[in-house]
């Protein structure tokens, strides 16, 4: 079974990203992973990604925004 199969047209690109970059992220916006909007571990979204566990970052791009959304997982 493909699991990208299951991936909506529609449904905006997810990827997680790494360590190093979640850092600059916080730095830039002045948060803690804490204050990121959460995403659930079982969310349909993320099933096509691979090693995804509690507290990764997430980021999120819509083709209509020019700037991505972030999330922590959950």
């Amino acid at each position: 079974m493909l699991l990208s199969s299951k991936m909506h047209t529609l449904q905006p690109k997810h990827s997680k990203i790494k360590e190093e970059e979640v850092k600059l992220l916080l730095k830039k916006y002045n948060l803690s992973k804490s204050q990121l909007p959460k995403i659930s571990h079982s969310d349909s979204a993320l099933l096509s990604l691979k090693d995804i566990k509690t507290d990764d970052v997430i980021k999120i791009e819509r083709k209509d925004s020019k700037s991505p959304y972030y999330r922590i997982v959950a």
